[in-house]
């Protein structure tokens, strides 16, 4: 079974696992969520979601190993790494804010090789392949070719229990609601990614990600035409808890603004 038809198998597992969102989230009670940390939760939604996955992504590949959210790191078994979140965009579940999915990574090795992001919501489904493009619904998807970020649009996150580097994080956001056509917090820094990988957006930051935030999103982007680094320009992004993702035509003065600011000192 090539990787394509691994992720084909998944996208199934994973239409299920978002069947079962959309119909808990008329059942959820303030009863039912869990704080984990500062402005972090879960409930049983998160857990049940996962558990679906893990049992369905393990029948597809067995002896892989897994990163999950809320089950941790799994012992290595085999070249097959799952990189999982179940639901991303939690405060918003748990709100009734309809922008929320799930985010799935697949590596070989250390080398992303496949992802899939679902917007249950739109039943949009988004998936990548290494060398064979990003899609959305079966139809090819690709960056902005914008090179200004004067008409440009962007998304980030808000951080929630990092906030050591708030009042940097401040300034540049500040610098760029005078500099672009605006920003967007959707609240699932999956969704960002996927609509800066089909275009309808032209960056996204953000730091205090975790890898099973950023993953798939990362795949889809490359596949897609974009450009995906830490904060150093580097590729540590998916581990190193910060990323810039963007088309690659006006990733250069982003990050020459984004560091004139952000590191200023």
């Amino acid at each position: 079974m090539n990787t394509a038809q691994i992720i084909d198998k998944a996208m199934v597992a994973t239409e299920k696992a978002g069947a079962f969102l959309l119909e808990s989230a008329r059942k959820i009670q303030k009863s039912d969520i869990e704080v984990k940390g500062s402005n972090d939760f879960v409930t049983y939604v998160d857990k049940t979601a996962e558990n679906m996955l893990l049992e369905e992504l393990s029948s597809i590949l067995p002896g892989s190993s897994f990163i999950a959210e809320e089950s941790g790191i799994s012992e290595k078994r085999g070249e097959f790494t799952w990189i999982i979140d179940p639901l991303d965009g939690t405060t918003n579940y748990i709100h009734h804010v309809p922008l929320y999915s799930i985010s799935i990574g697949l590596m070989k090795g250390d080398e992303l090789v496949g992802g899939i992001i679902y917007e249950p919501n739109a039943k949009e489904m988004f998936h990548a392949v290494k060398g064979e493009g990003a899609f959305l619904n079966n139809s090819k998807i690709a960056v902005t070719q914008n090179p200004k970020m004067a008409d440009s649009l962007w998304a980030t996150g808000f951080p929630y229990h990092q906030f050591e580097k708030l009042g940097e994080y401040m300034n540049f956001i500040a610098w760029s609601m005078q500099h672009t056509h605006g920003l967007r917090r959707l609240g699932s820094a999956a969704v960002d990614m996927a609509w800066v990988a089909c275009g309808r957006l032209d960056g996204f930051f953000e730091f205090g990600l975790k890898p099973w935030d950023v993953a798939a999103g990362t795949i889809l982007i490359e596949e897609a035409g974009g450009k995906v680094t830490d904060f150093s320009g580097g590729d540590k992004h998916i581990f190193n808890q910060e990323l810039i993702a963007s088309n690659p035509y006006i990733y250069e003065e982003f990050f020459k603004n984004f560091h004139e600011i952000f590191f200023r000192k």
